[in-house]
């Protein structure tokens, strides 16, 4: 071992560790497992859920991959192989898949899942870098790795294995997403709170209803628009036409900049016509980036064909976390 820290090259270390998993990634894409569409094919049409089982550090990944799939609209759980042969096989039941990860396929407390799963006719997947080992042989379905050199020193510590099926386990899940058409608006769904969850919501959910606008018609006279306008406290009025589609928009710049005539005018006369507004299935970060392009403080919310829906502020969506 090298006596100082200087000794010791750890960039160059990282970049062999790097370019050690980013062949066996390479080998991995040219050689998919054969049986992979079959798997995709068999998670699409489950009733019931896909247990993702292992340990150690296939257990570590199994967990990742699981909660990758509960998350992009696959129902998944993951059960820990250890804990299966005192109870938690309850968790397994007719109608799942189990998705069972060994780098050797000789895990032994593996055996009591593969058993329960035969009994009661539950589809085994295995995920190993030997096709001849026990978990292999006793799987309906097989995802094999190709054979790759571990990356650590010593060739030992599971690390370019892990890899592999780190990056199997997505390519699964992207391509179940991709069949089941999911979209931002089902991500939402999973992911509502943090960081995460802001920039997904929409401007339906930020939005002040229809009881908050500021309504008026194109003949109402300014002075009633400002009481209208002040009582709502957004410092706009919305416009409105016989048909309920929104005619234009008076602002508080619009009454600066007509202010000497504005007791003799109508709101019609006086508002912008074809505002800036955003329609309430609009992401919320999207109509936050139009207020600050424009540099206003407030939009009109409006259903496809022009009717007012609500008022969306820009605090609205800094209170939110949306930036």
């Amino acid at each position: 071992m090298p006596d100082t820290a200087s000794e010791f090259d750890a960039a160059a270390s990282a970049r062999r560790v790097l370019a050690l998993e980013a062949e066996a990634l390479g080998a991995l894409g040219d050689a998919l497992p054969t049986d992979l569409p079959a798997v995709v094919d068999l998670f699409l049409g489950l009733t019931g859920r896909v247990i993702v089982c292992g340990i150690g550090k296939s257990g570590h990944v199994g967990r990742k991959i699981s909660a990758t799939l509960a998350s992009t609209g696959t129902p998944s759980y993951f059960v820990h192989a250890g804990e299966a042969s005192h109870g938690d096989l309850g968790m397994i039941a007719p109608g799942d898949a189990c998705l069972m990860l060994s780098n050797s396929g000789e895990t032994a407390e593996l055996a009591d899942v593969i058993a329960y799963c035969a009994r009661f006719d539950i589809p085994v997947i295995g995920l190993s870098s030997r096709p001849d080992s026990t978990l292999m042989r006793a799987a309906s379905l097989r995802l094999t790795l190709p054979p790759t050199k571990e990356a650590c020193p010593i060739g030992m510590a599971p690390t370019t294995s892990t890899t592999l099926m780190m990056a199997l386990g997505d390519a699964i899940a992207v391509a179940l997403m991709t069949a089941r058409g999911f979209e931002t608006r089902h991500f939402r769904d999973f992911h509502p709170g943090g960081k995460l969850g802001a920039q997904m919501m929409r401007v339906s959910d930020l939005m002040h209803g229809p009881d908050a606008l500021p309504l008026v018609d194109p003949d109402t006279r300014m002075t009633e628009t400002m009481l209208v306008m002040s009582a709502k406290g957004f410092g706009i009025a919305a416009v409105v036409a016989e048909d309920g589609r929104l005619f234009g928009v008076v602002t508080d710049g619009d009454l600066r900049r007509h202010m000497e005539h504005l007791s003799s005018r109508t709101a019609g006369q006086i508002a912008t016509r074809h505002p800036v507004t955003v329609t309430p299935d609009e992401l919320a970060a999207g109509a936050l980036a139009r207020l600050n392009e424009r540099k206003i403080s407030v939009l009109l919310v409006v259903d496809d064909d022009g009717h007012p829906q609500g008022v969306l502020h820009i605090h609205d969506c800094l209170r939110a976390g949306v930036a």
